[in-house]
């Protein structure tokens, strides 16, 4: 019996590391698809201010649209095809590249190489302590959740004020959230992983990587921004 044990300890070791390296892949492929877009779209920006002129006209409109995208891949990540969920992660990582380079433009590019690097290695020590901690953080999501939601209203509030103060308070508490985040969230895989059946379809576990590259995904872009605010003093 305990040769059996230790087996199936290894094989669901394997299943959760197999689970969690496919996650990150849809990450960086994400990040990675977002990054060149928004260098294209930056340099397009800066050569043809007409392009600039269009993208600010239609930024809301973008970014109500990549909204949809998250709720709509929330809510029917189970009903869809894998395809068609891989999709509207590939549209998705696409059109954020769009939103993100109208924030880029006002940036040198030391700030937001050096801001990139910060985020990277806040980023990592983060989902390394969800992975590795025995603390369940489950009772810190209602908390973070709060704290995103104050985020997101007092973001509202400020582009009628235009505060760069408030910014600032924003965007400190930005990073503490989305630092607690990147941890919850990689947790919250961890354990997801662990309860795959060993039965599951390749869709099925298809999907739910996809639903935790975007969790992921979304953590570091917002992180991005928050740093990107503090440290990126230097502009064009």
């Amino acid at each position: 019996m305990v040769p059996h044990a230790s087996f199936s300890q290894t094989a669901s070791v394997v299943k959760v590391n197999s689970f969690i390296r496919s996650v990150y892949n849809w990450m960086f492929i994400g990040l990675g698809l977002t990054a060149v877009v928004a260098y294209f779209t930056v340099v397009q920006m800066k050569t043809n201010p007409q392009v600039g002129m269009a993208l600010y006209n239609m930024y809301w409109i973008i970014a109500l649209v990549e909204l949809g995208f998250v709720f709509f891949l929330a809510r029917r990540i189970q009903k869809i095809k894998a395809s068609t969920a891989t999709l509207l992660f590939v549209i998705y990582s696409l059109l954020n590249g769009l939103t993100l380079a109208v924030l880029l433009f006002r940036f040198t590019a030391v700030s937001i190489a050096s801001t990139f690097v910060i985020c990277s290695a806040t980023f990592l020590a983060a989902s390394i302590f969800g992975m590795i901690t025995k603390k369940d953080l489950t009772g810190f999501g209602s908390f973070l959740f709060m704290g995103l939601i104050g985020i997101i209203i007092a973001t509202v509030v400020n582009i009628f004020l235009q505060s760069s103060g408030l910014m600032m308070i924003i965007s400190y508490v930005g990073v503490l959230v989305f630092v607690g985040l990147t941890a919850y969230d990689t947790q919250k895989l961890k354990g997801m992983a662990a309860t795959i059946p060993d039965n599951a379809s390749g869709a099925m576990v298809r999907k739910g990587a996809l639903m935790g590259a975007l969790s992921l995904y979304l953590d570091f872009i917002n992180l991005f921004i928050m740093l990107l605010m503090i440290f990126g003093g230097n502009r064009d």
